[in-house]
């Protein structure tokens, strides 16, 4: 069987497993940093800002049974595409977004994603600052910090409801999520 990989930052990683996990032909969503400039970065030299890395969830999945556009379409509402100071309530160059593409194929995709959303006039105009960026290493979290919404369900629920996520979420893109 042939797996592939995809990348995405989309602000605080506890929030950006869900929506992944439990599709069909998604093998693992592990969260991690990725994008900075040292070796094998901690939870808390990433969150301090200077590390030059992203949080960010990297997933293995089936091309077969569930495509790199279809990880796109459920990328994009997750995030607001629209600030370059963090997402929500978390601030800071760690909590940008970025589309980490690992193949030309990924890349052309992920571009073409990215047109879309701006020309779909769901901001008003306003620029779509998410990157799309080569994939560097991923360094996968702390034990901690993997599926977050499973071990603490009750901090996570708490966190997404006071960082605006899911209203922003419900606003822009119209869903329930």
């Amino acid at each position: 069987m042939e797996y592939e990989k995809a990348t995405f930052a989309g602000g605080c990683f506890w929030c950006m497993v869900q929506p992944f996990e439990e599709m069909p032909g998604i093998i693992s969503v592990r969260s991690g940093y990725t994008g900075g400039h040292i070796d094998h970065p901690s939870y808390e030299s990433v969150k301090n800002g200077d590390t030059g890395h992203y949080e960010a969830v990297q997933i293995k999945y089936d091309p077969k049974r569930f495509s790199y556009q279809q990880l796109l379409d459920l990328y994009w509402p997750q995030i607001d595409p629209t600030d370059d100071g963090g997402q929500f309530h978390d601030r800071g160059p760690q909590y940008r977004t970025a589309i980490f593409y690992h193949h030309k194929d990924q890349c052309d995709q992920a571009q073409a994603s990215k047109e879309a959303i701006k020309n779909s006039g769901k901001f008003n105009g306003m620029p779509i600052v998410t990157e799309i960026l080569p994939a560097t290493t991923f360094y996968e979290a702390e034990e901690s910090h993997q599926q977050f919404y499973k071990k603490q369900p009750e901090a996570y629920k708490e966190d997404r409801v006071a960082s605006g996520r899911d209203e922003f979420i419900r606003k822009y893109w119209h869903t329930n999520e």
